[in-house]
């Protein structure tokens, strides 16, 4: 049966809004900056059906032409992305290395968020636009920078690897294909990159992440999981991109199964007294699901971030669960998860996953 290529404005669009992936909506490599007009605005509580659009096959280093680049793996003209063809063809300055990879969708202005307010972002539905993805390593990137790629032959640096998954949406599966075998691994679609405009004149760039959210790669933001953004600037200013089909977490090779994603989200503005029964007086990116709170800590050393983890899991178990820190400190020694969330994006992140059942008043 063939699968349907989520063209843009076709297809299922669950939202009551639509913010497709077309001219001034979408920066490539640059966060938006507080002058930059909004792309579409909603009030809180509104659902928004954002279509994103992976770099991988895009980008220089693989020709900047997604149709020739996907021909090469057997994937016809019509189910390349237009969005996708349309941005390549553009005359977008993109220059690698002061820009990032990523293509943002947004900013999306929600009426009356203001800065001290928190963002509620609810992963509603996200849907595969397209039946396959890439994963990239580039030299002097990823965990083993200056070590790898090299070619297998030959043991010699290349500057780039790439290799074409094809993915079974029914099974939710992809596979990786090589001469003598091949693997198959299960998808979890997530946005890598959400966050709110940083107060800042300065374009950022989309590879670090920060008290604005970005490119964090926490794979745990999948499909029914809440994200929380304190607000930088006035009317909040959510962008999103950088879609994700599957991730090991650590990202150790640079990129995720990088695939284009249709995500509809729910946008709602907390007063800091309302938000402060869910995620008590936050300061950075903090998500959950209906299992755990995830507590996010972010700096260029991993073991900075990892402190940082714990320090803001050891916050949300005190401000919201009423532990007492030096409980919280035992507690999450012996029962909560700290994850490596990538090591790969200059800001490196760790996430911890706290069980929300352990606890009587959340169970």
């Amino acid at each position: 049966m063939r699968v349907t290529i989520l063209q843009p404005h076709t297809g299922p669009i669950p939202g009551q809004h639509y913010l497709p992936a077309e001219g001034a909506a979408l920066t490539w490599g640059r966060l938006p900056t507080p002058d930059r007009k909004p792309a579409l605005t909603v009030t809180s509580g509104q659902t928004v059906t954002i279509d994103t659009i992976s770099h991988e096959g895009l980008m220089e280093d693989q020709g900047r032409d997604p149709r020739a680049y996907f021909a090469e793996h057997g994937v016809s003209a019509s189910d390349v992305l237009t969005d996708l063809v349309d941005l390549a063809a553009s005359d977008v300055v993109h220059t690698r290395g002061p820009d990032g990879p990523h293509v943002v969708t947004g900013p999306i202005r929600v009426d009356g968020a203001r800065p001290g307010d928190i963002l509620k972002v609810e992963y509603l539905d996200l849907q595969p636009r397209v039946p396959y993805g890439v994963v990239s390593s580039r030299h002097g990137l990823g965990a083993l920078a200056g070590e790898l790629p090299v070619d297998d032959e030959t043991g010699t640096p290349v500057p780039r690897i790439s290799q074409y998954c094809s993915v079974d949406l029914g099974a939710r599966a992809a596979t990786m294909r090589w001469a003598t075998g091949s693997a198959t691994f299960p998808i979890d679609p997530f946005m890598g990159l959400a966050g709110v405009t940083p107060d800042t004149t300065e374009a950022l760039n989309t590879i670090p992440p920060g008290v604005h959210g970005g490119n964090m790669d926490v794979r745990d933001l999948s499909g029914g999981s809440t994200l929380y953004l304190p607000v930088q600037v006035d009317g909040a200013g959510f962008y999103t991109g950088d879609p994700h089909f599957a991730q090991g977490n650590g990202e150790v090779s640079l990129t995720a199964l990088e695939a284009s994603l249709r995500t509809t989200v729910r946008l709602t503005v907390l007063r800091p007294d309302a938000a402060f029964a869910s995620v008590g007086a936050l300061t950075g990116p903090f998500g959950e699901t209906d299992e755990h709170w995830i507590a996010i800590g972010m700096d260029r050393d991993l073991d900075e971030a990892a402190k940082k983890c714990v320090r803001e899991a050891i916050r949300i178990l005190g401000e919201v669960a009423e532990v007492p820190q030096s409980v919280a400190y035992l507690y999450l020694s012996a029962a909560a998860d700290l994850v490596v969330s990538q090591v790969v994006d200059d800001v490196k992140g760790v996430h911890c996953l706290i069980r929300k059942k352990d606890f009587p008043a959340w169970a």
